[in-house]
């Protein structure tokens, strides 16, 4: 069974030699705490460290759904114990260089007023040829005899609007001036779709992914109300144009307690729920018993559980293990492997849940 049909046959609850073996990733600071615990130094990045410890390969067609171009980064202010940018999305922030925080403060978003959004979306221009890879026609080939599973991302609505305006400007905005709001996200569905078009034609794909990242640990960051009105219908245009070309397993990235979302994503045909943060309260045994095998799951390993050692690692994947054997699930960390992890603790992660789930030892490589 190759990497793509065990992928495939997972994601349609249908029999498998073993769960694939797949992790989300790790924060900068992670690998570089690594170094110290035994890590090899030229391990410096997910794909690297992927690779190091023998993941299964999953991978997206590189379609640029950008800003074209970005904005020029660029140093306002550089003090003793901070620096003012202009970063690539056009915003504004403090960056504290004494240590004291790696949290920036952000000061200025491109997106202000109408004028803004009406300059700001020429660089989401979906004809620029950039976005597609001058090398195209010759990774349609590659790709047509792959043996792994191959997905597109298809952007944001939400998401993208709060990281351009703000968190407080957009979901003000959502009260103040709702047409505006529909008109962003109009144009972004168009946006998407003019840009993804020649690839879901033309590539047999397994998958199609969303970024939202709309929720705290307390609930979403509009009302249930607000996303039916905005955002399903325009989710809904997108996945029928995939369905209609033979994707039909859709995820969406988005961390937090997604369980007042989780309904609506499902009515604007996303079937698929990552990366299930635990600590959030997006459990995934509620979600199984409430929506059956109308829903796939991806994620959902506590990633405090890691960090307490090895006897809570042994009962997390006990925890997890009906959800594995009843498919449609694919366990990994429900958010990038933070540093607190250390090296040692995470290889017994890896060999317990290969071991506890039939997995075999991976050729690994640096």
């Amino acid at each position: 069974m190759t990497e793509r049909d065990r992928w495939v046959r997972a994601m349609h609850y249908q029999s498998v030699d073993h769960v694939p073996d797949e992790e989300f990733g790790y924060w900068a600071e992670t690998l570089t705490t690594w170094h110290d615990q035994g890590l090899p130094n030229h391990i410096v990045t997910d794909p690297m460290a992927d690779r190091y410890f023998g993941f299964n390969r999953r991978d997206h067609v590189p379609l640029n759904l950008g800003l074209l171009p970005n904005f020029k980064y660029e140093i306002v202010e550089e003090k003793e114990d901070h620096r003012i940018i202009v970063d690539e999305a056009g915003v504004t922030c403090l960056i504290r260089t004494d240590g004291s925080s790696s949290i920036p403060k952000y000061l200025k978003f491109p997106i202000e007023t109408r004028a803004d959004w009406d300059r700001f979306k020429e660089r989401l221009d979906p004809n620029d040829p950039v976005r597609y890879p001058e090398n195209w026609e010759a990774l349609k080939q590659e790709w047509s005899v792959r043996d792994y599973p191959l997905g597109v991302s298809v952007g944001s609505l939400f998401g993208w609007l709060r990281n351009w305006m703000s968190f407080e400007h957009v979901t003000v905005t959502c009260i103040d001036d709702p047409a505006w709001i529909h008109e962003m996200m109009e144009y972004l569905t168009e946006f998407i779709l003019a840009v993804i078009d020649r690839a879901v034609r033309e590539v047999d794909l397994d998958f199609a992914d969303f970024w939202e990242d709309m929720a705290f640990n307390m609930g979403p960051m509009i009302s249930p109300a607000m996303f039916k009105d905005f955002m399903v219908p325009r989710y809904q245009r997108i996945t029928s144009f995939l369905k209609e070309h033979g994707v039909d397993v859709v995820y969406v990235d988005c961390d937090g307690k997604i369980d007042e979302l989780v309904a609506l994503w499902m009515d604007g045909g996303v079937n698929c729920m990552f990366p299930l943060e635990i600590q959030s309260g997006s459990d995934p045994y509620p979600y199984r018993e409430k929506y059956g095998e109308r829903l796939l799951l991806l994620g959902g390993v506590d990633k405090t559980r890691l960090i307490a050692g090895k006897d809570e690692i042994r009962k997390e994947i006990d925890r997890i293990a009906p959800l594995v054997q009843a498919g449609g699930y694919i366990p990994h960390v429900d958010h990038r492997c933070p540093p607190d992890v250390t090296l040692e603790n995470y290889r017994f992660y890896l060999d317990l849940k290969r071991k506890t789930f039939g997995i075999p030892e991976p050729v690994t490589g640096g």
